[in-house]
């Protein structure tokens, strides 16, 4: 099974910017980082954890959710095994743990997603 590690968060204030960086590894003989869709989660206090956006690194296809449109962008590098979420003006509502994980390669939803990194806290102040 994949491993992911996210890294990045910190605390920043309202309007401020944000790289997070998810390494994946330990991947199957014969699979390479384009055999997964990688996606971004995130659990705010006290609320349940979910999906904001998602990418193919087969295709570059992404999606993201519209809380976060506009503002955020997800990206692959697959030769450094690396799926980056760049995230400007950033709000306070912002604020929770960022986690990546790793699915197949054409996900139907947040629920395949099923490989699990720790995650990385952002905080945003106001």
């Amino acid at each position: 099974e994949v491993q992911l590690q996210a890294s990045g968060g910190g605390l920043v204030q309202a309007g401020g910017s944000l790289t997070l960086s998810c390494a994946v590894s330990g991947f199957a003989s014969g699979f390479t980082l384009d055999d997964y869709a990688i996606a971004w989660f995130r659990q705010a206090p006290g609320k349940e954890r979910k999906g904001i956006s998602m990418i193919s690194t087969e295709d570059g296809s992404t999606y993201l959710e519209d809380s976060v449109k506009g503002r955020f962008t997800i990206s692959g590098d697959n030769a450094k095994n690396a799926v980056y979420l760049q995230m400007n003006s950033l709000k306070p509502d912002d604020t929770a743990i960022y986690y990546c994980a790793a699915g197949g390669k054409q996900p139907r939803g947040w629920s395949d997603f099923t490989s699990w990194g720790r995650g990385t806290q952002v905080t945003v102040s106001s």
